[in-house]
């Protein structure tokens, strides 16, 4: 049996609420600034929740020529973007990107949900002929890798996937087992959001999973905290660039950390609320140990999902205890969504990254707002201020909707 190839993080790209690409989040991580806010995109006084995580002083004529910008609803953009920057930090010569040997894998939660507001009022105040003829490549999920691989030419799997707050670890978890495997030598891999819409708004509050800290948005997201009170709806993508090692050893790459395990699971239990006992969580996390051949005494550092939902980060915690032991009090664990606020389809690559980031500088980002501990998250959450580490393996954790569950096991890269 042929060795599973090495696969390595070599370009991180970031459309998120705290900024536009790589140092300028992680500062804003470290920093614990947040970039929640009074939502302004329009006005939501009539909603519960009135607070999101928006991307600021994002400009798509950056990235995407105006004429073209017409066939991509924001999640698009948002997605092409990130692939460009992700793309300009490794380095990379965009030849190597061109043939088949180069797959792009990026996914969404919801796709193109404003476009489909605008297009159905249009259709509704002036009827059928006026819906716009790139209504539907504006707004179908796999639009976003679409676009990606006609401008890269890159020629390799096409792919994209809809696996809710698990969908951009998917997507970089299925690249890095297609490089492995030898299907591809690079994957461009993440995922792309755009849901602050008043619909998209009106839908989370219904289910009354949202903050409504409305007055104090900065501290309206805090993961692990008795206060807690939801999550924080946000925007934005991120993709990986994931290179075969030997590929990036060529061309001598900045290499950000290396993946090694990947694990997936369902609930089997409810359409939106984690399963009680945790055990979709615990065999996720344990199948990305097993699948890198470690023991759970290895893990140095967790990335939590840590919405700042009052099920998730208990039960989050109990999965941890139970798969972790005793060393569950020895790792320190946190949740990026404090500042970021909860970017769902597109999480899971800032997530991503941020591990990497963190096995990179030996430096793990504080979880913010953790003020009044839980006594049922009884676990080590780096409180409020950055910690340097000397760590070698990180997990990072996604878990969506209809009990769909996703880790990445990062390692500090060592040739």
């Amino acid at each position: 049996m042929t060795e599973p190839r090495r696969v390595v993080v070599t370009g991180i790209g970031i459309v998120s609420p705290l900024g536009i690409e790589v140092e300028k989040n992680w500062e804003s991580l470290i920093s614990g600034r947040s970039g929640i806010a009074r939502i302004s995109k329009f006005d939501p006084g009539d909603f519960t929740s009135q607070i999101a995580g928006e991307v600021q002083d994002f400009d798509p004529f950056e990235f995407v020529e105006k004429r073209e910008s017409r066939k991509m609803d924001p999640f698009i953009q948002y997605a092409v973007a990130a692939a460009e920057l992700s793309i300009k930090d490794s380095g990379i010569d965009r030849s190597l990107l061109q043939g088949d040997r180069t797959g792009v894998y990026v996914g969404s939660g919801i796709g193109g949900i404003g476009t489909i507001e605008k297009n159905h009022e249009t259709l509704m105040r002036k009827g059928p002929k006026r819906v716009s003829p790139f209504f539907l490549v504006s707004t179908v999920i796999n639009e976003a890798s679409g676009q990606i691989s006609i401008r890269t030419k890159s020629g390799g799997p096409n792919l994209a996937n809809a696996t809710a707050c698990s969908t951009g670890t998917h997507a970089i978890g299925d690249s890095f087992q297609i490089i492995a495997r030898g299907d591809a030598d690079l994957m461009l891999a993440g995922g792309s959001e755009a849901p602050i819409t008043p619909l998209g708004l009106a839908g989370f509050c219904s289910m009354r999973a949202l903050s409504t800290r409305n007055e104090a948005p900065e501290k309206a997201s805090r993961p692990f905290d008795k206060e807690r009170d939801g999550f924080v709806i946000a925007e934005g993508a991120v993709i990986l660039l994931l290179e075969e090692l030997d590929s990036a050893l060529r061309r001598n790459a900045e290499i950000y950390a290396e993946i090694i395990g990947y694990g997936i699971s369902g609930d089997a239990f409810h359409v939106s609320a984690p399963c009680p006992d945790g055990e979709g969580a615990f065999q996720s996390m344990k199948r990305a140990i097993h699948n890198a051949g470690l023991s759970p005494s290895e893990i140095g550092y967790i990335n939590a999902h840590g919405t700042s939902t009052p099920w998730n980060d208990k039960i989050e915690t109990l999965a941890i205890k139970r798969l972790f032991q005793d060393h569950a009090a020895q790792i320190p664990i946190s949740s990026t969504k404090c500042v970021t606020g909860h970017m769902l389809g597109a999480a899971g690559g800032f997530e991503a990254a941020a591990a990497a980031l963190a096995l990179k500088k030996q430096l793990i980002p504080p979880t913010v707002n953790l003020e009044n501990p839980d006594p049922e998250c009884d676990l080590d959450y780096v409180p409020n201020e950055a910690r340097s580490v000397d760590v070698t393996y990180a997990l990072s954790n996604s878990f969506g909707f209809g009990g769909t569950n996703g880790t990445l096991l990062l390692k500090k890269f060592q040739e």
